[in-house]
């Protein structure tokens, strides 16, 4: 009711997670595409073929193996990511819906095939009004959902160590890791600068965090694993 008795026609939806036909379809394309291009690059890594080339010999067995390692650790690490934002978002009464970058995903795929990814898989397209607080917590989601599984990826690998799942444990701490200093990057348009325009403190704790986890798997947890491949 409005401040004269009138009934007010409230979006069902409001505040509520949606995705919509067309968002999936850019979702599954995205995470296929990121997946295949993790494979290529992954199969370079002998310590990762290797194991599976163990369990199902030489061949499509072992590649079937490490695409479905690629996915697991694209819609882990990308998708959730871009989630975390589309989610918050919504929690806010915003427009919000995932949609891939075709040039974005040709360049990822040919970059695979020289062992190096600069992943650009998409992005989540936000509409509506918002301030510099709600665009914060709406950009500081996904560096979050990085940060957490890159904690969990750091325990695993230690507590794995000498098991071959230590594999996953390791990319998983890596590549979210990597993932969220990078868009803690206080350049826009990453999430760093968004964060940080509204307030230094969050960024600040945020990019150390994240930072202690990159160096503490880069410098201390590749020096402790070994593999039984």
């Amino acid at each position: 009711m409005d401040w004269n008795g009138n009934a007010i026609h409230v979006n069902p939806g409001y505040g509520k997670a949606r995705f919509s036909r067309t968002e999936i379809l850019h979702i599954t394309v995205a995470v296929l595409v990121l997946s295949l291009a993790f494979t290529i690059m992954y199969r370079n890594r002998r310590f990762i073929l290797s194991y599976f080339e163990s369990v199902a010999g030489e061949g499509i067995g072992a590649y079937a193996m490490l695409f479905g390692l690629s996915l697991v650790l694209v819609v882990i690490s990308f998708m959730l990511h871009e989630f975390g934002h589309k989610l918050v978002a919504q929690k806010h009464g915003l427009w919000s819906e995932f949609r891939m970058f075709p040039a974005g995903l040709l360049l990822t795929l040919v970059m695979s095939f020289v062992g190096f990814l600069f992943a650009a898989p998409g992005a989540v397209m936000i509409q509506g009004m918002m301030d510099d607080k709600t665009n914060a917590q709406v950009s500081i989601a996904g560096p979050a959902v990085n940060m957490v599984f890159a904690a969990i990826g750091i325990v695993g690998a230690l507590l794995t160590n000498g098991n071959p799942v230590v594999i996953f444990f390791y990319l998983l701490a890596s590549l979210n890791a990597a993932l969220a200093v990078f868009n803690l990057i206080p350049i826009p348009p990453l999430d760093g600068s968004k964060i940080l325009r509204w307030n230094i403190a969050p960024w600040a704790v945020a990019i150390a965090v994240a930072a202690a986890e990159f160096l503490v798997n880069m410098f201390y947890v590749s020096g402790e694993l070994y593999y039984y491949l």
